[in-house]
């Protein structure tokens, strides 16, 4: 008999949309202001998101292979990509946010792990898991910068963090052989506060592994939250 498991895998598709108080990000844009009141724009903002799972409330697990995505703000297909899963009815999807461990070390890599990229430092430091820059009025360094590269693979300073999103309102039933999209909003205002204060005025910039670049971490691995699920 022809087994549940054994069905074809059915395309699911994951897009992220990047904003700050809720509005959508726009490069080389006006003015955001942050919680500190600190007014601050973007000129750039690439995050990695690796090891992407979707899994069952009974544990069972659809894992996108080889999956290793650079979102990257100024390029809008980069935003979201399509794997195939297995059927079944999901309640949560997790990732990664930077590149884990093993891939830091593993010589010259292609597509989203390519230097040339422009995420990727020395072979010991590994990939910058998110970079943020822009300008504010606040910073007090050359050209009013803001900077941030956050990396760092290894240790306790790790910047490595996993999310886990439940999928409340609608659990992704994948039956039929066309795309179910997940939306995830990504907050980037929780940079600021999530977990640790984060300040323009005090630090402007962040470009090496460390505690700062650590806590920096925990803030925006705060940002993301399923917005909504697309069925087909």
């Amino acid at each position: 008999a022809c087994q549940a498991n054994n069905q074809a895998n059915i395309p699911i598709k994951i897009s992220f949309i990047n904003t700050i108080n809720n509005i959508p990000v726009v490069l080389d844009s006006g003015n955001y202001t942050n919680c500190w009141n600190e007014t601050f724009n973007i000129n750039a903002l690439k995050y990695y998101i690796s090891n992407v799972q979707l899994q069952t409330a009974e544990k069972k697990i659809a894992a996108e292979k080889n999956s290793y995505h650079l979102i990257n703000e100024e390029d809008s297909a980069s935003k979201n990509f399509s794997f195939m899963a297995s059927p079944g009815i999901y309640k949560t999807l997790s990732f990664l946010i930077g590149i884990d461990s093993l891939k830091n070390v593993s010589g010259a890599q292609t597509n989203a792990l390519d230097p040339l990229n422009g995420m990727f430092w020395t072979w010991n430091s590994g990939y910058v898991m998110f970079k943020l820059e822009g300008y504010s009025a606040g910073s007090a360094v050359i050209k009013n910068k803001i900077e941030y590269h956050i990396g760092g693979f290894s240790g306790a300073n790790s910047v490595l963090r996993r999310v886990e999103l439940n999928i409340e309102s609608s659990a992704v039933l994948l039956d039929k052989n066309s795309t179910t999209e997940i939306i995830v909003y990504t907050n980037l205002s929780k940079i600021w506060n999530a977990v640790h204060e984060l300040k323009i005025s005090k630090t402007p910039i962040c470009t090496t592994p460390g505690i700062l670049a650590a806590g920096i971490a925990d803030n925006y691995s705060k940002a993301f939250e399923i917005l909504k699920v697309i069925h087909p």
